[in-house]
Order: structure tokens, then C-alpha cells, then sequence
């Protein structure tokens, strides 16, 4: 087990954050700035390579008005909170943060049949149909130099200036953990969750065991306030330390694969500095998204075969393998839609990735109540956030804000009371005053 750490600190009374996801970094760099936190923050992941799934192989599309009623104030928080991070802190370099153009791109396969617009999964039940309009008249000035043309096809711009931007997600997780570290934070990494210490008398939780998964060994991180952020693994980790709680957590997996090209036809170092996210569709039924992104010379990121049946990996595995059937698809389509030049298109990674969903699509950011643990945790307490679907990222910094704020007992800076995990609206947000 590696222990990746900057500073000693006194294992009292440790922030015991269970996930290094993009989450789990988020709650973790927000405590860390935090004047009225002065407790140590241990992060433990079971992942022999950190950022190994969703944090890592996702696209970085930020929307900031993308989202149902439910969502909004917390999604609004976090597009404002990329915007501002990114300022102060050279995101452009650090972690490819721009302003994006947003666009449907129309292709004509059949004149008998009405084709539907590739970004209609966003619209179904989201705040965006009524929220902006929609430039619906063909606008080729907007096409992405790295969109191939064909005749018959039209790009419609779907998105208002300043409302969404681009990130590369992997190098935005790193860059988190980086400032974590340097504020003392402590990473845990292969290690594993296998219960809980109670004090003898009262029951109360001291503490967390841990597990070494290099060698074996096992320790245990003293504290009483425990939060979960482990993706698509939460329900597991949840039933793990509290197998007497009255609750489950209902966070499934939805799949992604996805493959990053790099294209001589796009390149940021030659002048082109306007990334675009692209909605389509394409003949073999499913809907490719695609992301392009600076800092990668002419990378491309393209998806938007999901699956939700595919089964989850153990993240002490590893790296999940993309299907074989999945990634000639993938290519298929890639080369159907993106120019390759003269050079052709330069494969740099395929990817799977297991992104945590809730069956009524919004995440769940609370604290679990100890009726409901079954157990006291005294002056501590045990929270979750997971289930962000395909906004993990964009979401990411706003949760951790709440997150952080929630740790502590204040007052969150957005309502998420209807973020609860009995479902949309049923349970209220609990604040323990610490």
C-alpha cells in the first residue's frame, strides 16, 4: 500500500474519505481550505491505479443550465466554481479549462425517416428545452474544422455563450490531489474499508480498519466522521461498514467506452483555439457525443455507447478492458465522422468506465441519519455522494463545496435538500452541528 502524504499528522480525529474519485478529491480539497477545519483528511482507494474508471475516462463536458429543477442550483454552483478555479489557477495549462461551443450535428442517412438531434438525451427532462434557444437554422460558419461535411448535413449551435466549457477530467483529478497533498492530506492507495471500530461502552464509531491489498496488513484510521464517494462501488462499501443499516444505497452502473484520437486536422498549437462538444447520431443506433480538447495536440474525445446491463468490475482489478465489439464500433463511427488528414487519425487510448447512476437520475449528497445506520456515531457522522450519471465531472466541484460544507454543520451554499437517498425529494438533507 502506497501512503502518499506530505506532513505527519495526529491520527485522532480523522475526515475518512472512502473514494479518490474526482468526488471524493472535490470534499477533500474544499475541506482542506477550509480556516474552520483543523482535522487531518485521509482519502482510501482500492484502485492499484488512481483515476482508473469514471474520474478518469470521462469527457470533461461542463454545462452550466444543462439539468433538470432539482439539479440547477447545484449544477450552476459547480460550472461557476470550474470558472473560478480555472482563473486562479491556470486551469487552461493545468487541466485544459476553456469555453466550449456546443453543437448538433445533423447527418442525412435516410430523407423518409425523421432523424432524431444527437443531443436528445440532454433535452429529455432537463431545464435546457425552455431555458435558451436554439439556433435551428443551419450555421456552417460554427462547424468544427475536425467535422467531416457530407451532403445533406447541417451543425445547429445548442448552447449560449458562456454557459459551457471543456476540461480533461484525468488531469484535473491531479492536479486536486496535488493541492490536497500539499495542505497534509493523506492517500491510502491500494488499500481497502473492511469495517468499523466502536468504542466498547458506548458503540460508537472511532474509527475505520483498513486493509493493505500489496501486502496484506491491516491498520486502523481513527476517526468518527466518514464520507463515501466510491462511484459505482458505494452500495458495496456502504453494506461493508454498516451491514445492520436500515437503508441501502441505490447507485447502479451505467457503462461508457470511449476512445481519444488525435487528428493533424485540429491541433491547438497551430492556431485553432476553440474546443467544441458535438451531439450526433449514427446508423448502428446509438449516439456519439464527441469532446475536443486543448493541451493534447489535436485530441479528440469521442463516446456514447452505454450500457447499463455490463457488469461492474472489482477496482482492485484494475483497469477495465474495453469489449472488443464496442471498440471497432467505436473506431467505425470515429471514422466516419472526424477528418484525418493526410496523417489519418492517431488512436491514443480506448477506455471503459462504470459511471454511477441513481434509477431516478440525480445523485445523492446527504448524510446518512443513524436511525437508518442502526448504529450512533456520537458527534461524528457518515455521508454519501454518488450517482452523478454523466455529470460526475461537471458536477464535481460544486458537490464537493456542499460536501464540505455538510462535514462541517454549516449551511450548504446551494439547497440540496432533494438530493436524498430514499429518492427524488423524500428525505431531507441532515445537518449535525460539529
Amino acid at each position: 500500500m502506497t501512503i502518499i502524504t506530505t506532513t505527519t499528522t495526529d491520527p485522532n480525529d480523522n475526515i475518512i474519505i472512502l473514494g479518490c474519485g474526482i468526488i471524493g478529491l472535490s470534499t477533500a480539497y474544499y475541506l482542506s481550505l477550509s480556516p474552520t477545519n483543523t482535522n487531518p483528511i485521509t482519502l482510501i482507494d482500492p484502485s492499484p491505479e488512481l483515476f482508473s474508471s469514471a474520474s478518469g475516462f470521462a469527457g470533461g463536458f461542463l454545462a452550466k443550465d444543462w439539468f433538470s429543477p432539482s439539479l440547477t442550483p447545484l449544477g450552476a454552483l459547480s460550472f461557476n466554481e470550474h470558472a473560478r478555479l480555472a482563473a486562479e489557477n491556470n486551469g487552461r495549462e493545468n487541466w485544459g479549462y476553456t469555453p466550449s461551443t456546443c453543437i448538433s450535428y445533423i447527418q442525412h442517412h435516410d430523407g423518409s425517416k425523421q432523424q432524431k438531434r444527437g443531443d436528445d438525451w440532454l433535452r429529455s427532462g432537463t431545464s435546457r428545452v425552455n431555458a435558451a434557444p436554439v439556433e435551428a437554422e443551419h450555421d456552417e460558419a460554427r462547424r468544427p474544422g475536425w467535422l467531416k461535411k457530407k451532403e445533406g448535413d447541417k451543425v445547429e449551435v445548442i448552447s449560449e455563450e458562456g454557459t459551457t466549457a471543456q476540461v480533461d477530467p484525468l488531469r484535473l483529478c491531479q492536479w486536486l490531489l496535488g493541492e490536497v497533498m500539499k495542505r497534509g492530506g493523506k492517500v491510502l492507495q491500494p488499500a481497502k474499508a473492511t469495517g468499523l471500530v466502536r468504542d466498547d461502552l458506548t458503540g460508537e464509531v472511532k474509527g475505520v480498519k483498513v486493509r493493505d491489498l500489496k501486502d496484506g496488513s491491516e491498520r486502523v484510521v481513527k476517526g468518527n466522521r466518514v464520507v463515501i464517494t466510491a462511484g459505482v462501488w458505494t452500495p458495496k462499501v456502504f453494506r461493508t461498514l454498516f451491514p445492520q443499516a436500515k437503508v441501502g444505497m441505490r447507485v447502479g452502473s451505467l457503462a461508457g467506452h470511449s476512445i481519444v484520437v488525435r487528428t493533424p486536422i485540429w491541433d491547438t498549437r497551430e492556431g485553432e483555439e476553440e474546443c467544441h462538444a458535438v451531439f450526433t447520431t449514427h446508423e448502428k443506433n446509438f449516439c456519439p457525443e464527441m469532446f475536443s480538447r486543448l493541451g493534447g495536440g489535436g485530441e479528440v474525445y469521442f463516446a456514447g455507447l452505454n450500457d447499463s446491463t455490463l457488469e461492474v468490475q472489482d477496482p482492485e482489478e484494475g483497469k477495465a478492458r474495453p469489449l472488443d465489439e464496442q471498440k471497432g464500433l467505436l473506431r467505425e463511427a470515429v471514422g466516419d465522422i472526424i477528418k484525418g488528414g493526410d496523417g489519418g487519425l492517431e488512436v491514443v487510448r480506448e477506455g471503459l468506465c462504470f459511471r454511477p447512476v441513481t434509477e431516478w437520475g440525480a445523485p445523492i449528497v446527504s448524510q446518512i441519519t443513524e436511525e437508518d445506520l442502526g448504529i450512533s456515531v456520537g458527534d461524528g457522522g457518515v455521508w454519501v455522494a454518488a450517482g452523478h450519471g454523466p455529470w460526475g465531472i461537471a458536477m464535481s466541484l460544486g458537490t464537493g463545496v456542499v460536501m464540505a460544507d455538510l462535514v462541517e454543520g454549516k449551511e450548504t451554499r446551494v439547497d440540496v435538500r432533494g438530493l436524498g437517498y430514499h429518492g427524488p425529494n423524500t428525505h431531507p438533507v441532515v445537518v449535525h452541528t460539529i
